[in-house]
């Protein structure tokens, strides 16, 4: 019997030092994914809508500059195709042009 309180012992030990290294695991990964930070943040709505409102106009000014970027290359493109004197797309692509930088002076077409 003396032997087998001993293994109880041992096997208790084991499974008492599984279980710390596994709680110090899932403190560390809690610790990382920042919840308290996140839990703060949801306790304090004025900071929480200041943040998503800094955040949506930032993307927005992104989207703007993004688009004004590929909207001057595709331009820059059609007027280089243009300049090809391609057979038939050329006058389309001329009709297109001279449309866009008309709009661009502001006047009507």
């Amino acid at each position: 019997m003396g032997e087998d309180t001993r293994r109880e012992a041992v096997s208790e030990r084991e499974q008492i030092s599984f279980l710390q290294d596994r709680l110090e695991k899932i403190a560390a990964d809690l610790e990382k994914s920042q919840m308290a930070e996140y839990v703060e943040l949801l306790n304090r709505p004025l900071t929480l809508i200041w943040r998503n409102l800094m955040v949506g106009i930032a993307r927005g000014i992104g989207s703007v500059i993004g688009l004004a970027f590929f909207a001057t290359a595709i331009l820059y493109i059609l007027q280089a195709l243009g300049q090809l004197n391609l057979p038939i797309i050329g006058d389309y692509i001329a009709d297109i042009v001279r449309i866009v930088q008309i709009q661009l002076d502001g006047k009507q077409y």
